[in-house]
């Protein structure tokens, strides 16, 4: 049986992905900058989830989106979900690397970068190489992803992530040495009780105060209102 994900407007096939639909996602694609007109970026889309996303929030702008995935089985993937999608037209999947495809385009040409990346620098890596591409940093390390943001992102754009505590910390201070400021960070609670446990980060490249907020997932045994109002357009059951 095919794996799948059903949102409001939009179906998700993730057989074949490294990493299959998960709730960072949806809060990255949720919390993300996008621009009244302008091109997006998805970088490692994977199952196309940010794409789509993006496509569904500037469905009345009809911004171009550009999906980018090295890994084969990922892009096809995407390829279909995305063709079935009603957004067809406006997405397009590009199979190769960031470095790659970064090096071809000219400086500054793009508004929006949304990018869900490999969170881990260290530990043991999963059997599956294509969940290890997408979950470790061998293919995609963070200095380099950054030196393709740097490269890419339009002087009022914006680059907009998502990463575990201790790694988007880390990304944020290496983030200033490609001249990329931290304007909104958005410190992600599972519980009220518990510590934060992911960071959303958007990434400009002029320097500003940071905007500091933080979202709870779950209180009292059920989502929290603003978990809810932040991703009732996309979820089935909100």
């Amino acid at each position: 049986m095919a794996k799948g994900f059903t949102f409001k407007q939009f179906h998700i096939n993730d057989h074949g992905c490294g990493m299959p639909v998960s709730t960072d996602g949806v809060l990255l694609g949720a919390w993300a900058a996008l621009p009244l007109s302008g091109p997006i970026l998805d970088i490692g889309t994977g199952s196309g989830l940010l794409a789509l996303m993006a496509a569904q929030r500037t469905a009345k702008q009809g911004n171009p989106v550009t999906a980018i995935e090295i890994d084969n089985g990922a892009a096809m993937a995407a390829q279909c979900n995305i063709t079935d999608s009603p957004w067809a037209d406006r997405i397009e999947i590009t199979h190769q690397t960031i470095q790659a495809w970064a090096s071809q385009q000219p400086a500054g040409s793009v508004d929006t970068i949304v990018c869900n990346p490999p969170y881990f620098n260290h530990g043991e890596q999963a059997g599956c190489q294509a969940r290890a591409a997408a979950r470790h940093t061998d293919t995609l390390p963070h200095s380099e992803l950054l030196a393709a943001i740097g490269h890419l992102l339009s002087p009022t754009g914006s680059a907009s992530l998502i990463l575990p505590v201790y790694e988007g910390e880390q990304f944020i201070e290496a983030a200033r040495a490609q001249q990329l400021y931290c304007q909104r960070l958005c410190k992600v609670k599972t519980t009220e009780r518990k510590p934060p446990s992911r960071l959303l980060i958007d990434l400009r490249s002029s320097p500003a105060p940071c905007q500091t907020e933080q979202l709870v997932i779950h209180q009292n045994d059920q989502y929290s209102e603003d978990f809810i109002a932040l991703t009732k357009a996309f979820y089935l059951n909100m």
